[in-house]
């Protein structure tokens, strides 16, 4: 018997070595370098309010040729985009692909110890200057209240110029007349 073991002859298989690909990925990266990496800035706090509540309530012709400012739903300016809900809407101002439009990275400044403390000491002032009472929150409550029957009815009065402004104004008898028609009476006259 011989020591020629019959089997599969697998040498022609490429072997990995590790040592070409590190070389390999070296040359990409010095190729990639001179196109600039893209410094974002880190997270901040929106200094505006998202107002979620400012089409809630209206009634809105929507049409497949319309633009995308004008179409159903939350449009945002900086990624020409609409959302179809709120939901949606915050989880797109607060995801990647905005933080991105606006130049920023998705990760968040790392604070000092120092900012920490500066921090701590501003609330700490905050909450001791006024310890909050049931008078402040009905106040509160009371101002809120006026504010909002104040825009309610300053709607009211929108409403009320613009169905003024769509009524037909009056016209002069001597042109009605001129123009074959006397008003809208009925002819039958007793």
């Amino acid at each position: 018997m011989s020591n020629n073991v019959a089997g599969v002859d697998n040498t022609f298989r490429r072997k990995f070595d590790p040592e070409e690909y590190r070389e390999l990925a070296r040359e990409r990266e010095r190729k990639e370098e001179p196109k600039g990496h893209v410094q974002r800035k880190p997270l901040k706090h929106r200094d505006y309010e998202v107002n979620l509540t400012s089409s809630l309530g209206k009634t809105q012709v929507v049409t497949p040729v319309a633009p995308l400012s004008q179409q159903a739903g939350y449009y945002c300016r900086v990624c020409e985009c609409v959302v179809k809900d709120s939901a949606n809407y915050l989880d797109h101002i607060n995801g990647k692909k905005h933080q991105r439009m606006l130049g920023m990275s998705m990760r968040a400044e790392r604070s000092s110890l120092k900012q920490v403390q500066e921090r701590f000491q501003v609330l700490k002032k905050r909450k001791d200057i006024g310890a909050f009472t049931e008078k402040d929150f009905d106040d509160r409550v009371l101002k809120h209240q006026e504010e909002e029957e104040e825009r309610k009815r300053l709607r009211r009065e929108k409403k009320k110029e613009k169905k003024e402004a769509v009524e037909e104004p009056e016209m002069d008898p001597d042109v009605a007349a001129l123009m074959g028609f006397g008003g809208f009476r009925s002819s039958n006259k007793k």
